[in-house]
């Protein structure tokens, strides 16, 4: 291995961690009630949340795969790509409430005028946490859980009671 692979190789890590924080910015900006409502979702409980997010993407990436397998056209390529990256999308949304959280536990003093700065010193944080690997899958899976605890939440709450 030279040290353009090295490189390459590098280059290739800190890209991916650099798109991790910016998607995390973004949905933050973007949908700030959602990741507020995933901090708080995940710093109540945090392994349920990482039990529902396991019990979700395992389906759905298996189905997504088994799916894409049984139409061997363009079709179900598109559409197995389509299960996993709404899956993966909803897992990084909800880890944007990590790093909130995150973030939330690492004060400084322009956050009553800047907000935005706790996402990102939380996005930084966990974005470094996951040079270790293992962090990767188990945060992705209790975003997950906590999007869709989230959504369940909300749909409950909106119901009519009888």
């Amino acid at each position: 291995m030279n040290l353009a692979d090295v490189s390459t190789v590098i280059f290739i890590i800190v890209g991916l961690l650099l798109v991790f924080v910016a998607w995390w910015l973004a949905v933050a900006g973007l949908f700030p009630r959602l990741v507020e409502g995933c901090a708080e979702k995940l710093g109540a409980a945090p392994l349920v949340c990482w039990l529902i997010g396991l019990g979700c993407a395992v389906p759905l990436i298996v189905g997504g795969i088994v799916l894409g397998n049984a139409m061997p056209s363009a079709a179900g390529n598109i559409i197995r790509g389509a299960i996993i990256l709404v899956t993966i999308f909803a897992a990084l949304t909800g880890t944007a409430g990590l790093a909130l959280r995150i973030g939330r536990g690492l004060p400084a003093a322009r956050d009553a005028s800047d907000p935005w700065r706790r996402v990102l010193r939380g996005s930084v944080v966990l974005a470094l946490t996951y040079l270790t690997i293992i962090w990767l899958p188990l945060t992705l899976l209790a975003g997950l859980g906590a999007v869709v605890r989230l959504g369940f939440s909300r749909r409950s709450a909106s119901a009519p009671h009888a």
